[in-house]
C-alpha cells in the first residue's frame, strides 16, 4: 500500500492518497456489514426465520434485481453531481434499514417473518444499487489508472482479512449460543459498523464530476450499445452469472441444510474461501499490472467453473478436504472475477460517459444474477424429492459442467479478442466498436 499511499515528511497528502486511504478505512466496516448480514450467516438466519429454499433463493437474488435500477443512478447523477453527498445518503440508508431486518422476529408473526424480511431487504438495496453508481463514478476518478489494479488488489485483500476475522468470530458464537441469542449479538455488531462506515463515508472527497456529452436520457442510453465488445462482454458475463447462480450462492444452504453442519464448519469453509480471495486479489490486481483485466477475467472462468465440479468428489473423498477445496478454488475465482470484471467496467470505459457504461452494464448482469438465484431456488425445491445426492453435489456438478463449456466456446472468443477503446464519444471508431 506504501507504494501509492506514502508521502514526503510533512506535506499533506494529495486528494488522490486521501481518497485512497478514505475508500480503505470504509470498507472495513462495510465488508464486515455485508459478511454478518450477508454472507455465510444470512442462510443460517432465513432458516432460523422459517424460510424455504426457494425463499433463500428470492434472498439470495434481491441485490443482483436491484443492481437494475442503477440506470436511475446514471441519470440522477447528470442531474445531481454532488456525488459524496447522494452515495452517503442511498449507501447509508441501505446500512441503516439491513440491519433492521434483525428486528423482523420481534415485530412480525413467525409466519409473516420472511416476507417481513424480503421486503425491508428489497428497500434497502434498491438504495444501494442507485447509490453504487455515484460510488463507483466517485472512486473510479480517485484512483489513478496507472495503480488501478493494484490498488484494488490491496485494498480488497485487506478487506477481506476483516471479513475473515468477523466470520470466524460469528462461527464460534452461534455454535455456542442459541439462535436468537447468537443473531442478536451479530445484529449489534453490525449497527456498530453501520455508524462508523457512515462516518467514514464523509471523509470521502468530492472530486469535480465531468458530466456526459449527450443531450436527453435515449442518447445516454444508446451509448453504451455503440461498441460492440462492450456489448457482447456484457452479455457474456450475463450469461456467466445467470448459471453460476444456479449453484454458488447455494454452497452454504446445501452445507447447512443438505449435509447438516454446524455454523462453525460453515465459518471455517467461508474463511478458507476468503483468504483464498485475498491471495487472489493480490495475484490477480499484479497480474493487472500487466495484462488487460478481460483477458484475466477469461482465466477466472475456469477456476469457478473447477470449484462448482469439485462437489463431484464427495462420493470419492471426505467430505471436509473436498469443502476447503471448493472454497479455496471459488475464492480465487470468484474474488478475481469481481475484481476484475470492476476494473473492466470503470477502466475500459470512457469517463464522460461512465456512469451510463456502469449502469447498463450492472443492470443486465444484475438481472442476470436475479434470475440464477431464483432458479436454483426453484431447482432445489423441485429435486428434494429425489435422491439425496442430485442436491448434495449433483445440481453444482450439472452447473460446473455447463459452466466450463460456455468459458471454453463462448468466453474464449468473447473475452480474448483485441478491443480498442475510443477516447470520447465523437472519436474515430466510436460507432464501429473498434
Amino acid at each position: 500500500m506504501g507504494l501509492f499511499l506514502k508521502r514526503r515528511r510533512g506535506r499533506k497528502p494529495s486528494s488522490y492518497r486521501s481518497g485512497m486511504l478514505a475508500a480503505i478505512f470504509e470498507g472495513i466496516p462495510s465488508i464486515i456489514i455485508f459478511q454478518l448480514l450477508g454472507g455465510p450467516f444470512v442462510t443460517g438466519y432465513l432458516l432460523y426465520l422459517g424460510a424455504t429454499s426457494f425463499q433463500v433463493g428470492i434472498v439470495l437474488a434481491i441485490p443482483s434485481m436491484a443492481n437494475m435500477l442503477q440506470i436511475v443512478g446514471a441519470l440522477l447523477i447528470q442531474r445531481y453531481s454532488n456525488r459524496k453527498l447522494l452515495f452517503t445518503l442511498l449507501c447509508g440508508t441501505h446500512r441503516v434499514l439491513w440491519v433492521l431486518t434483525g428486528a423482523v422476529p420481534l415485530m412480525f408473526p413467525k409466519e409473516y417473518g420472511v416476507t417481513a424480511y424480503i421486503v425491508v431487504c428489497i428497500a434497502a438495496f434498491m438504495g444501494q444499487a442507485v447509490g453504487s453508481v455515484f460510488w463507483t463514478s466517485l472512486i473510479a476518478d480517485m484512483v489513478p489508472a496507472k495503480v488501478r489494479g493494484r490498488y484494488f488488489g490491496i485494498r480488497n485483500t485487506i478487506l477481506w482479512a476483516g471479513g475473515c476475522i468477523a466470520i470466524v468470530a460469528f462461527g464460534q458464537i452461534l455454535d455456542r449460543l442459541p439462535e436468537p441469542q447468537g443473531f442478536h449479538i451479530l445484529y449489534m455488531v453490525a449497527a456498530v459498523c453501520v455508524v462508523f462506515d457512515i462516518f467514514f463515508f464523509l471523509k470521502y472527497p468530492n472530486r469535480p464530476f465531468e458530466k456526459s456529452g449527450q443531450q436527453g436520457t435515449a442518447a445516454m442510453l444508446k451509448v453504451p450499445f455503440r461498441h460492440p465488445p462492450f456489448v457482447k462482454s456484457m452479455l457474456f458475463i450475463s450469461l456467466w452469472l445467470f448459471v453460476q447462480g444456479i449453484s454458488v450462492p447455494f454452497f452454504n444452504y446445501v452445507m447447512l441444510d443438505i449435509m447438516k453442519l454446524g455454523y462453525n464448519w460453515i465459518a471455517i469453509a467461508t474463511m478458507t474461501q476468503n483468504v483464498a480471495m485475498m491471495i487472489g486479489y493480490s495475484m490477480w490486481g499484479n497480474l493487472n499490472a500487466k495484462y488487460r483485466s478481460k483477458t484475466l477475467l477469461f482465466w477466472t472462468l475456469p477456476v469457478i467453473a473447477a470449484a462448482c465440479m469439485g462437489w463431484g468428489l464427495l462420493p470419492v473423498l471426505p467430505d471436509i478436504p473436498v469443502l476447503l477445496l471448493i472454497h479455496m478454488l471459488i475464492g480465487v475465482g470468484i474474488g478475481g472475477f469481481n475484481q476484475l470484471m470492476f476494473n473492466f467496467v470503470v477502466g475500459d470505459t470512457p469517463k464522460g460517459e461512465r456512469p451510463m457504461f456502469i449502469a447498463v452494464f450492472y443492470a443486465l448482469t444484475g438481472f442476470a444474477g436475479f434470475m440464477g438465484p431464483l432458479l436454483g431456488g426453484a431447482v432445489y425445491r423441485i429435486v428434494a424429492h429425489m435422491p439425496n445426492w442430485v442436491q448434495l453435489f449433483g445440481i453444482s456438478l450439472a452447473a460446473g459442467i455447463v459452466l466450463l463449456i460456455v468459458a471454453v466456446s463462448i468466453g474464449s472468443r468473447v473475452l480474448l479478442e483485441s478491443t480498442k477503446w475510443p477516447r470520447r464519444p465523437g472519436a474515430a471508431g466510436w460507432r464501429r466498436g473498434v
